[in-house]
């Protein structure tokens, strides 16, 4: 298949450049995967469009303050955005504009001094900190780690340091939010619990290939990189136990949906792991553990597009995205959510 088959027109007012007023005051579009069937509703009316006994497993990954703005020995504008550990002292960092930061040179960000050890094939550099650890340059100098569409990403809003986590995130390590998670308020956890859903966590730390654009020009030559994540045999147990009784695993992000597809076993066990998550999806891909999915609306020509239509159908979930833009939904991370079952 074409990447191209995976594109939509978005006009770019529905770009959402803010949260809703209150986490759950999202619009929610539910599509039926067996009819196409749409409904327009609400993210508040959840509890009743999930059933007693349904296990709810969230991504808890917890997005780190990874955008830093330095600059070069000549005071020229840098923006790093770190996005991997390779000790306490030096980190890959995605680089903007890449001729400033070649191997070799040296920056300044809040009187910290840094200096680029090496370039790698992907283009990101190895930043290194001369004195103490990157952890705590970006303790002290980091800032939410906007996406680019959304305009203000360079000189985030007070209220994105807590609209830009998730209320249950508690394992740091992403370098952008797990958006599904942003809809959840506690009051919405607590009235899903007294539905009679289970919820579960998963951990897997987003990276940058989230963000990134396909460069392959078919679905099946494209890989995503490995991501850092974790499932704790409680856990495991927990949605082994949901699916022998018959009840259905509700994935809320696609994050989590890679971390489960990535831990199951032919025979849609799922097994606790502690490292990365390597599994591809796309169209073709058959799904072993999940049964209903919680998103938001994704980027034309994304692998987070791909993941959605190789669970809806893409002719399904283009359909559905037509109507969104139609209605006049908010799309991407700050935008509105779909539940597909």
């Amino acid at each position: 298949m074409n990447i191209g088959d995976f594109d939509y027109e978005l006009p770019p007012e529905l770009i959402a450049q803010a949260p809703a007023e209150t986490r759950d005051a999202s619009r929610l579009l539910v599509l039926r995967r067996t009819s196409g069937e749409l409904a327009d509703r609400t993210f508040t009316a959840l509890p009743s469009l999930l059933r007693a006994g349904d296990c709810l497993v969230v991504n808890d990954s917890r997005v780190i303050p990874a955008r830093v703005l330095a600059e070069d020995d000549a005071g020229r504008p840098v923006e790093l955005l770190f996005v991997e550990p390779l000790n306490e002292h030096a980190w890959r960092a995605l680089v903007r504009p890449g001729r400033r930061c070649r191997p070799g040179a040296h920056l300044r960000a809040g009187g910290v001094r840094l200096r680029v050890m090496g370039a790698d094939p992907d283009g990101a550099r190895v930043i290194a900190r001369e004195q103490g650890t990157i952890a705590a340059l970006l303790e002290a100098h980091g800032l939410p780690p906007l996406p680019p569409y959304i305009t203000r990403h360079a000189k985030p809003a007070p209220e994105d340091w807590e609209r830009y986590q998730t209320v249950y995130a508690t394992s740091p390590g992403s370098v952008a939010a797990p958006t599904a998670g942003l809809h959840f308020s506690q009051a919405m956890l607590a009235a899903l619990r007294a539905a009679g859903v289970e919820i579960h966590a998963v951990t897997l730390h987003v990276g940058p290939a989230t963000f990134r654009p396909v460069v392959a020009a078919t679905v099946e030559a494209h890989r995503i990189a490995p991501e850092r994540g974790s499932i704790t045999d409680a856990t495991a147990q927990a949605i082994d136990r949901a699916r022998s009784e018959g009840r259905r695993v509700v994935a809320v992000g696609t994050t989590t949906v890679r971390a489960l597809e990535s831990a199951a076993d032919e025979t849609g066990r799922v097994r606790p792991f502690d490292g990365v998550a390597d599994v591809t999806i796309r169209p073709g891909h058959r799904f072993r553990v999940v049964d209903a999915l919680l998103t938001n609306f994704h980027l034309p020509r994304s692998s987070l597009l791909l993941l959605v239509a190789a669970f809806a159908g893409r002719d399904p979930v283009l359909a559905a995205y037509r109507h969104a833009v139609a209605a006049r939904y908010r799309f991407y991370s700050y935008g509105d959510a779909t539940l597909i079952s």
